[in-house]
């Protein structure tokens, strides 16, 4: 059965970094997530099979990036230049097949979810 790890949350001052992981089971397409108490769950970030194509939220185009290990089990998603609007909990979600950037937008598309790691970032 697949599961999803997260790691890589923690608390960071306005400009700062961290890089999040997500453990898969296998090669699938994985966005990463995030949730607060006032945003429903909204797609961050996207990486496909289709080709590894990547694609970006417009609040993150620019500071984030989202990549694969070579061995294709774990997706990166590193900040940089974060902000207190940042603050969420991040998930990551994979499916399995070839999908569009533009469909992992949705978050019905998703299948597997991953329990979450807090990202706080403080002015």
């Amino acid at each position: 059965q697949v599961r999803l790890v997260e790691s890589g949350g923690g608390s960071v001052q306005t400009g700062g970094s961290l890089r999040l992981a997500c453990v898969a089971s296998g090669l699938m397409s994985v966005g990463w997530f995030r949730q607060t108490a006032e945003k429903e769950r909204e797609f961050v970030a996207g990486i496909s099979t289709l080709r590894d194509a990547t694609g970006y939220a417009e609040s993150a185009k620019g500071r984030f990036t989202i990549s694969r290990d070579n061995d294709k089990t774990t997706v990166y998603l590193h900040m940089n230049n974060l902000k207190p609007e940042d603050t969420a909990l991040y998930f990551c979600a994979a499916v399995r097949g070839a999908t569009t950037v533009q469909s992992m937008r949705d978050r019905r598309l998703f299948q597997f979810w991953g329990q979450g790691t807090q990202v706080t970032v403080s002015s």
